[in-house]
């Protein structure tokens, strides 16, 4: 199963990389909306943390994980 994991992550048709980013970033988000809702301050403050790290995370991936194959082939297009 870890194996099928990996492998949906590195294909490239389905953009599947930056999904471990956008995961954490939705956990994140549902646990600053249940600390805020309940007024328990270290659940937000955990929540908008893990919403963050999430955000970033996912733009990292992408940026990484399917813009830099995308750039690189074009760049070997031009020359």
């Amino acid at each position: 199963m870890l194996t099928a994991l990996m492998g949906a992550l590195r294909d490239e048709h389905g953009h599947a990389g930056p999904l471990p980013g956008m995961l954490a970033g939705a956990v994140g988000a549902i646990a600053l909306g249940i600390g805020a809702a309940t007024d328990t301050g270290w659940l937000s403050i955990v929540g908008g943390i893990g919403l963050a790290i999430g955000i970033v995370g996912a733009f990292l991936m992408n940026h990484i994980m399917v813009e830099y194959e995308i750039y690189s082939r074009i760049e070997k297009l031009e020359k």
